[in-house]
């Protein structure tokens, strides 16, 4: 039993189940504000309990199996990096059977929950998955593999809307998206700040190491600028409430923040900035909806 336990911490530490806090709550927002616009007259227009549970078995099964998939693809270049050389893979604190037992126990938590939810998702299923295998091969090509992430996450609150019955077709979780995948996009650029002398010398595209760190750097602003704007217009279009633009302006101060401990010549703080204000920062956009929706 403690051997189970110490590999179960090893798999959760591979797969940084904590990073889940970046988009489970934009899924969240998502379900919340779908239910509202498919809400009867009669009716309060709330996700059910049960809905809540299956889409976030299902975000976190997806996210964990793309992360399996994501560590064994980089393995290599993990090695090679003494920042990521510790990982459970390049240091052997895996076996290959137990990495893949996990990974396929994490894929069917992720395609039984898909099958209690509003019947599109049980067509639309492959298509994060396709996103998520997708994602460790872009670094090899493009710098633009940070907006491919943001693209992986950006799916969280169009599959949180969906995932509720409402209808792909509004225009609101879509704006959602794109605001989660630009805010994404930024917040990697900085995390990649740290690899940039490893990534030119194996090739690995990133913004940082193609195009320098100040380049990088004024485009997360640019991008979380964006992101502040979309989150407002994305509010307009669901038809919010002061606290949806009372959580999204505390968001902007993060961001703020955020970029202004990160700079070209001092990136002491890229941990804070990516981990910790990024979290906090996704969790005050989830209040911001939830008190939008008591209110409302």
């Amino acid at each position: 039993m403690i051997r189970v336990v110490e590999k179960l911490k090893v798999l959760l530490e591979l797969v940084k189940f904590e990073h889940s806090i970046f988009a489970l709550p934009y899924a969240f927002i998502g379900a919340l504000y779908g239910a509202a616009a498919v809400a009867s007259d009669n009716g309060a227009g709330w996700p059910t309990p049960a809905a809540i549970l299956w889409v976030a078995v299902a975000m976190v099964g997806a996210r964990a199996f793309a992360f399996v998939l994501n560590r064994a693809v980089d393995k290599e270049i993990d090695a090679r990096n003494p920042r990521t050389a510790g990982r459970a893979i390049p240091a052997g604190l895996i076996k290959a059977w137990e990495l893949w037992l996990f990974a396929v126990f994490m894929f069917a938590a992720y395609l039984h929950a898909v099958f209690q939810l509003a019947p599109i998702t049980h067509w639309l299923w492959p298509v994060p998955l396709a996103a998520f295998v997708a994602y460790p091969y872009m670094k090899r090509f493009t710098p633009l593999c940070h907006y491919w992430l943001g693209l992986c996450l950006g799916l969280a609150p169009v599959a949180g809307w969906v995932a509720v019955g409402a209808p792909i077709s509004s225009s609101a979780p879509w704006v959602f998206g794109l605001a989660v995948m630009l805010w994404t996009a930024g917040f990697d650029m900085i995390y990649a700040t740290q690899d940039v002398a490893c990534d030119v010398r194996d090739g690995i595209h990133s913004m940082p190491a193609d195009f320098g760190i100040p380049v990088a750097l004024l485009q997360t602003r640019i991008t979380h600028v964006l992101t502040v704007l979309l989150l407002a217009f994305g509010g307009v279009l669901a038809g919010v409430g002061w606290a949806w633009y009372a959580g999204v302006s505390l968001a902007a101060a993060l961001l703020w923040y955020e970029n202004s401990i990160v700079r070209a010549d001092d990136l002491s703080k890229v941990n804070a900035a990516f981990f910790t204000v990024n979290g906090v920062i996704a969790v005050v956009v989830f209040v911001g909806s939830l008190v939008d929706r008591l209110l409302g």
